[in-house]
């Protein structure tokens, strides 16, 4: 297991094993998602369904049926 601390602003570095064994590198994507009592993160991989569940999950603030109205006939 590594460990990580998560500071004031909520951020936390992924610890560098953690890095390689995941294959991150710089500019990659990651998901969260929690699990019961578990935090899980995924590796995103742009173009894949996940991705796009993901991302309309993250922005779900902007499908109101107000913007739906607003936007409809764009």
């Amino acid at each position: 297991m590594e460990i990580s601390k998560i500071t004031a602003r909520g951020q936390t570095t992924i610890p560098k094993k953690i890095r390689e064994a995941a294959n991150l590198r710089e500019g990659d994507m990651i998901g969260f998602e929690v699990e019961a009592d578990h935090l899980v993160v995924h590796k995103v991989t742009p173009g894949r369904d996940d991705y796009l569940k993901g991302l309309s999950e993250v922005l779900s603030e902007w499908v109101s049926p107000e913007d739906e109205e607003a936007w409809r006939d764009l």
